[in-house]
């Protein structure tokens, strides 16, 4: 095997991710090829075999689309999560609040800045802690647009609480944690997987297998790997070599 197919979701986040899969291919002298597209058109790829190796889908339930007879999963490359995060310093009007549980006492903005495609988990949270109740209201906005919104918030001094999910380069450029969740309303941390073709997989290195199994980048690493695309001005390879000489994050 000396080429495969590896695909993504269009995005700075899963392209970042992909091209550090793909340093592992290519310590073993594969060159990928590259394949990105909406959701649906991927997993019908997947589910015919047209893919050799896609990252990477979240299980158990958040990416159940890509789920196929034709794919096995591997590894554990990072943890996704959604909560409600606030601003992580001394300074921040919100720097006392530390639960979901108090949320609805507290001084915060009564708007949630909602990136769209997280809208049904924050319906659940507003639900779960009653907030609306509260006067909580939701303000959707695309993601990316709903992600500058809060990083303005943020560096404005504003008491906002975002919904995220991490990883996210948010929550690597603005110092941001997350409210307990005691009633798990956000729902499980997931696992994210790669998903490999049985077809192609027979062919494989085991060793190459071995390695992208054991391979774990992390919520931070990833978070951090998707800023440097967004605003570093980096490309995803650049990116990836960065993460893989030590250079991304401070040692």
């Amino acid at each position: 095997m000396t080429t495969l197919t590896l695909a993504y979701r269009n995005t700075p986040l899963h392209a970042a991710v992909a091209a550090a899969v793909a340093r592992v291919l290519e310590a073993y002298e594969i060159e990928p090829d590259y394949i990105t597209g909406s959701a649906e058109d991927l997993a019908r790829m997947l589910a015919s075999s047209e893919i050799d190796l896609f990252a990477t889908a979240w299980h158990p339930a958040e990416d159940t689309i890509f789920d196929s007879d034709a794919v096995e999963p591997l590894g554990n490359l990072y943890r996704p999560a959604f909560g409600f995060f606030v601003a992580d310093r001394p300074d921040s009007p919100l720097a006392g609040l530390q639960s979901m549980a108090d949320l609805a006492g507290s001084d915060a903005a009564r708007h949630l800045l909602t990136p769209e495609s997280l809208i049904p988990r924050v319906r659940q949270m507003v639900a779960g802690y009653r907030l609306t109740e509260a006067g909580f209201t939701i303000e959707s906005l695309p993601d990316d647009e709903a992600f500058a919104a809060i990083a303005e918030a943020i560096d404005a001094g504003e008491p906002v609480v975002a919904p995220l999910f991490t990883p996210n380069y948010l929550i690597h450029r603005v110092p941001m944690r997350p409210l307990a969740d005691p009633q798990g309303a956000a729902g499980r941390e997931l696992t994210a997987r790669l998903l490999f073709s049985k077809t192609a997989r027979e062919e494989a290195d085991t060793d190459m297998l071995d390695e992208l199994d054991e391979l774990t980048l992390g919520n931070k690493v990833v978070s951090a790997l998707e800023d440097a695309v967004r605003n570093e001005g980096m490309t995803p390879d650049d990116a990836a070599e960065s993460w893989q000489r030590g250079k991304l994050l401070p040692r």
